[in-house]
């Protein structure tokens, strides 16, 4: 006999692990059909005609079991995935089995934050991004799956690069505000610098750029090849509606709002 297939819960998750239990079961009949299907080939092969009866009975027999499961895998889909994304569900119940399975995540700017990752739901292809790769594997415990696998390696980061692009930035936002050198300034606008030209913005976001001031941050890299010092003074910009949010290596908010470069003590 054959296993009667799970019910449909009421998340993406549990209609996928029904789907799962229902195409088990048609695996199952399917395999069952074709043993038999193999005894009526072997009967007819060597003549072995007091099988036959019996086994064409069982054949037809489970045919009508596998079309039965068939149905039942047809059926028992009815999970509105468009709707899921679009509402916001999706990311509730990613963010949930992120806590379940011990992967630090939260949402920040309709993003997911799951260092040393970026997750964004796209609610218009049903996937998701992670760090602008798209993945159509949506189910929630192998997205999970894939960022606790990512959080055990060392992220991709060249500070020693980066220091120098800000420095660049850090510098035009000086001369563009009349500043002197060595104020410190938001850093929202040195990433408005940094993604001057069209479109940049959307290719380098805001949580891209919280995220490998981060890595900068910890990398302990904080001079140019010039000697200029780098610093990320929070002050009172960090009471300004220009701060940067990213998430730590331990899954702990935190908070960038500007940053400085000294000049070389000569």
């Amino acid at each position: 006999m054959i296993d009667e297939p799970t019910a449909s819960g009421g998340c993406l998750e549990d209609a996928l692990e029904a789907l799962e239990a229902d195409a088990t079961v048609l695996l199952q009949a399917v395999a069952a059909l074709a043993r038999v299907a193999k005894r009526a080939k072997t009967a007819a092969e060597t003549g072995t005609v007091r099988d036959i009866p019996q086994v064409l009975a069982a054949a037809q027999q489970l045919a009508a079991e596998t079309s039965s499961a068939a149905c039942r895998l047809r059926d028992g889909w009815r999970f509105d995935v468009e709707s899921w994304f679009a509402s916001g569900d999706y990311s509730k119940e990613l963010l949930a089995a992120a806590a379940e399975g011990g992967v630090n995540a939260f949402e920040s700017d309709d993003r997911i934050l799951s260092y040393p990752v970026i997750v964004q739901v796209s609610a218009g292809d049903t996937s998701v991004v992670v760090d602008k790769k798209k993945d159509r594997r949506i189910r929630p415990s192998v997205v999970v799956a894939v960022l606790s696998a990512l959080q055990q390696q060392e992220p991709k980061f060249k500070p020693e690069a980066f220091i120098e692009s800000l420095a660049i930035a850090y510098d035009f936002v000086v001369a563009s505000k009349a500043m002197r050198s060595g104020a410190p300034v938001k850093l929202v606008d040195v990433h408005s610098a940094l993604t001057i030209m069209p479109g940049s913005a959307r290719e380098y976001t805001r949580p891209e750029f919280a995220r490998d001031i981060y890595l900068l941050d910890q990398s302990r890299v904080v001079t140019t090849k010039r000697g200029r010092r780098m610093s990320l003074p929070a002050s009172a910009l960090t009471r300004s509606t220009s701060v940067l949010r990213t998430v730590t290596r331990n899954g702990q908010a935190k908070d960038y709002a500007g940053i400085s470069f000294e000049e070389p003590v000569t």
